[in-house]
């Protein structure tokens, strides 16, 4: 491996290599720019559940048993907040809406053809509001949804605002999809500027030269256009591409480039000092660099592909994605990056210019005390920041899940505002009823699906239940039911998995020889939470396991990989349970959701072995001429100043997320950012220290009697 590498920096480090370099990456952006756009294969309606999850297993059966030809079933509310609803108002929306004939929309119901006993059935109880059922058209793309969300919600707010008391909104699954759509086009331009210029800044703050800043800003352009257009042939491949997830990749790739570019270039500048001739300078940076940059980035990639084994689609999902984006960050750390410093050779660090045989003693104003400090007391230092990280890590008996995707969203979102007033106004059990199917041996009549129905809805916690089919030959019967309580939340969850273990039973107390099915939205929750628990559990333990495999090669030691990987992990649990006080503290979030501990474990312990990987790289070479507390106070301080400027820039660079509209990324990006400054100042500056003292006293003795 090292040959191979030393044989590509070496050639990149030429003239002729830096400019071919430079030359191919920039001919590759542009060629694939040329190709499929990433936006054109980004889905909303993606399937998390895997095929053998019994809700999907429910809702296949139903579909075989009933077919449904209906499209996306959307919601027009009209809402007068001072009193009564008026019906003349909501039938000029309609008329303006159902006039347009817009493209799209298969069916609106003709409320004004009900006879007034139905049409009560769509006001609310205190007659403030009424919902009118919309259906979309099948087979209908992102941009599609998008539009007529627009389109309609423009033709009925025009209307709305001509009245005096009618407000209206488009919400259900056809409102929140096109609303989706536009809330994370907007939200991931504003990331990405969010992004750029938070890197500008620190990169200027921290380094005080407006080259350094700008080059590796360059390389990262350059990265991210082929690794969007890369992942757009993915999805032009049939991979499936949801709007997280690349929001998430773009926030990995800024951070990785902007930190591998920070390891060469601050190498560079020590070799500038050494070496007259630029291209010598870089060679013998990279020589030293390559292999442990390389090592990390293969590490996160191979930590990213463990999520292949995730039975979650979306963590499935991120795998092939965020391994394509590693893929390209490893390959441009030793091509693109090198090249490009090596083109602006000194010029880079102006005004602070680096001359050949002036080198003079780096002054490690920070963590040259830091260093002496933890040598010389390491059960202090090292047994405070275990403390306060143990202390921090109890928080999460108190993590709460939110399983109600609208409620990610901002809370003045057309399609939540419209949903908050039905759900506020009508049976909440309505929302999203769940589809019981009974598939029976013997023919099923009229009379059974009545005992059926008499059966659950003497449940306490079912509120409605009706029938919704009955095959010809009475293989199978389909029932709708509405439950008694959020069919979003923890408690609606609990209920179906007691349902769920009771239906046999209740069947066979009816004399009948059948298999019930449930599927919608409390089922597909419940299996959600389960199969989540399950791989949170399955990804933790193989990505221990990998990692902790990783740095035996690297470290070639069998004790130090093990307390490098505990306080890996001591630092991601602290991160969580810190991190979820603090955002309820500051922000008022109470739950978050179940994606966020798998997210951010992924990329603590993956970026986290990073910063493991240079200090205990920079140990080892100082452990073969030094004793090991010189060693160690020497290794603190040599990467103690490239390690916490990598980590502020990467903590920024995940708190960008903060930007987002939407609670779920917000969160993660914060609980990220939290746990990558817990981890760079105070494990890897001093717990990690503490512990190679502790551990490696024995070699130390032994070195001191030779």
């Amino acid at each position: 491996m090292k040959k191979m590498l030393y044989s590509i920096t070496d050639w990149v480090s030429t003239k002729r290599g830096m400019w071919i370099t430079i030359i191919a990456w920039l001919v590759l952006m542009v060629g694939l720019s040329a190709g499929p756009k990433l936006g054109d294969y980004k889905v909303t309606n993606f399937q998390s559940l895997p095929d053998d999850a019994q809700s999907i297993i429910a809702q296949n059966k139903t579909e075989d048993f009933f077919p449904n030809e209906q499209g996306t079933p959307g919601i027009l509310v009209f809402h007068n907040e001072n009193g009564d609803i008026n019906l003349d108002e909501v039938n000029q929306i309609l008329d303006g809406i159902i006039s347009e004939d817009i493209e799209g929309i298969n069916n609106i119901v003709d409320t004004r053809s009900l006879p007034p006993q139905a049409l009560e059935g769509f006001i609310s109880e205190d007659q403030s509001t009424m919902i009118v059922p919309m259906e979309l058209e099948q087979g209908l793309g992102n941009d599609e949804y998008a539009e007529i969300n627009d389109r309609a919600t423009e033709i009925g707010t025009g209307i709305a605002e001509k009245l005096e008391n009618t407000a209206f909104y488009i919400t259900g699954p056809a409102g929140i999809a096109g609303d989706t759509i536009k809330l994370f086009e907007r939200a991931d331009f504003v990331l990405l500027l969010a992004t750029v210029g938070i890197i500008l800044v620190l990169l200027i703050a921290i380094y005080r030269s407006p080259l350094l800043a700008f080059i590796p800003l360059l390389a990262t352009i350059i990265v991210y256009q082929v690794v969007n257009q890369s992942v757009a042939l993915l999805g032009a491949g049939g991979l499936e591409i949801n709007n997280q997830t690349t929001s998430i990749m773009s926030i990995l790739l800024f951070a990785a480039v902007i930190d591998y570019s920070l390891f060469v270039f601050s190498r560079f500048r020590e070799e500038l000092n050494h070496y007259e001739n630029k291209f010598d300078a870089m060679k013998h940076a990279m020589r030293a660099t390559g292999e442990p940059v390389f090592f990390a980035g293969g590490t996160v990639l191979a930590a990213m592909l463990v999520l292949l084994f995730a039975d979650f689609r979306d963590y499935q999902n991120f795998a092939p994605i965020f391994g394509t984006a590693m893929f390209f960050i490893m390959l441009a750390s030793v091509t693109l990056v090198p090249a490009l410093f090596t083109l602006f050779g000194r010029k880079a660090f102006w005004p602070k210019v680096p001359k050949y045989g002036l080198e003079k003693e780096i002054k490690h104003g920070v963590w040259g005390p830091i260093a002496k400090f933890v040598v010389r007391k390491p059960g202090l230092s090292g047994g405070v920041v275990g403390v306060f990280l143990i202390l921090s890590a109890l928080n999460i008996f108190n993590l709460d899940y939110e399983f109600d995707m609208v409620k990610s969203f901002p809370e003045d979102l057309p399609s939540r505002v419209g949903y908050e007033i039905v759900e506020q106004r009508y049976d909440k059990g309505e929302l999203a009823p769940s589809t019981l199917l009974i598939e029976s041996s013997n023919s099923l009549t009229e009379e059974d699906t009545m005992k059926i129905i008499e059966k659950f809805q003497s449940e306490v916690g079912i509120a409605s239940i009706r029938p919704a089919g009955l095959t010809e030959n009475g293989e199978a019967a389909k029932f709708s039911i509405a439950l008694a309580m959020n069919p979003y939340s923890v408690e609606a969850m609990d209920y179906m998995e007691e349902l769920l273990d009771q239906t046999p039973k209740i069947l066979e107390d009816l004399g009948m020889d059948a298999k019930a099915y449930f599927s919608g939205v409390t089922p597909k929750l419940l299996d959600e939470r389960e199969i989540n628990n399950s791989d949170l559990i399955k990804i933790v333990v193989l990505e221990t396991v990998l990692i902790l495999g990783l740095l035996i090669v690297l470290t070639r030691r069998l004790k130090m990989p093990i307390y490098m990987m505990a306080t890996i992990l001591l630092s991601y649990v602290s991160a969580l349970g810190l991190g979820i006080f603090l955002i309820d503290v500051l922000f008022g979030f109470e739950s978050i959701s179940t994606r966020v501990p798998v997210y951010a474990f992924i990329f603590l312990v993956a970026l986290g072995i990073d910063y493991n990987i240079i200090l205990a790289s920079r140990y080892i070479e100082e452990l073969k001429k030094h004793n090991v507390k010189d060693a160690l106070e020497i290794s603190i301080r040599n990467t103690g100043g490239v390690i916490s400027s990598a980590g502020v820039i990467l903590a920024a660079t995940f708190a960008a997320l903060t930007t987002m509209p939407i609670a779920d990324l917000f969160i993660f990006g914060f609980i990220v950012a939290v746990g990558i400054l817990i981890d760079t100042f105070l494990v890897r500056g001093m717990l990690l220290p503490a512990l190679i003292l502790f551990f490696e006293k024995d070699k130390q003795a032994s070195r001191n009697t030779q």
